[in-house]
């Protein structure tokens, strides 16, 4: 198992962190993940964050790293709101969006040029709404009943925090679901969508690619099934039991970003001592 972890890090050149549950918890640093970012340098490899949480902007995540001593680009982070921008952006340019999110994620949008309303829209999209109004979602499904798309920017249930969850994107959609009798089409990781932008941002082969965070169902699986590779770290939402009867396997599992650090740090010993 040893062997098999120290290979699959060998043949990554580019490490998709997740942030919440993987690279902190809450607005605590995790032990060892900034260690792990450099031995990501030294070992000449490149690392980016990849982030579902669509209720912050990238600049705010930008500025709760650097408190965090972890200084980044901005070309560094992408958000499911990142994607779902796109997604607009490339496929419905001059539709309307009534969107249910935070005033962080709609800067976002209006930045980007999509197309905001209060009216009856084209397409109805939903992220992680930490300001939920029953006005916003009173609207969302009347929206949608009435037939506007249904997008959402990721499927992630819960939120992990310091002391437990709270209701994520996911679940305020399978709320107006339930209401709508409508699905939505999520992007966000797992999705192809996704992998795209990755590749489109880094020209990283996708097979040279590793997702890595503490959920199988969205972080994992964007992995293993896209093309690339998924590795488990087992400091947020799964637990090592979970594996068991899972859809999605892992290509690696690790305690943490700490121990990916050390084999990595180990392989780089391992070929000075090999020169």
């Amino acid at each position: 198992m040893e062997l098999k972890k120290r290979k699959l890090l060998e043949e990554t050149d580019l490490f998709v962190l997740d942030m919440d549950g993987t690279f902190y918890l809450g607005d605590r640093l995790l032990d060892g993940a900034l260690d792990f970012l450099e031995a990501v340098r030294e070992a000449g490899k490149q690392f980016i964050f990849f982030t579902n949480n669509s209720s912050k902007s990238p600049s705010l995540y930008l500025d709760k790293l650097k408190k965090m001593n972890c200084f980044i680009k901005r070309q560094q982070i992408m958000t499911s709101g990142d994607v779902t921008i796109q997604f607009l952006k490339t496929y419905y340019p001059e539709k309307t969006v009534y969107l249910v999110g935070t005033e962080a994620l709609e800067e976002s949008f209006k930045e980007a040029g999509i197309h905001l309303t209060q009216r009856m829209p084209d397409i109805v999209v939903v992220g992680f709404d930490i300001t939920l109004t029953y006005e916003k979602l009173e609207r969302a499904c009347t929206y949608i009943r009435n037939g506007a798309m249904f997008l959402a920017t990721h499927l992630d249930i819960n939120c992990p925090i310091e002391d437990g969850f709270i209701p994520d994107c996911g679940s305020l959609c399978a709320a107006i679901t339930l209401s709508t009798k409508v699905e939505p089409r999520y992007l966000g990781k797992p999705f192809p969508e996704t992998v795209e932008m990755v590749l489109k941002q880094t020209g990283v082969p996708k097979e040279r690619i590793a997702f890595v965070g503490d959920r199988l169902y969205t972080d994992v699986a964007t992995g293993v099934k896209n093309g690339a590779k998924g590795y488990l770290v087992l400091t947020g939402e799964t637990k090592l039991e979970d594996l068991v009867g899972s859809d999605v396997k892992p290509d690696a599992v690790f305690e943490s970003l700490k121990e990916m650090g050390m084999y990595l740090k180990n392989n780089i010993t391992g070929k000075k001592a090999a020169i």
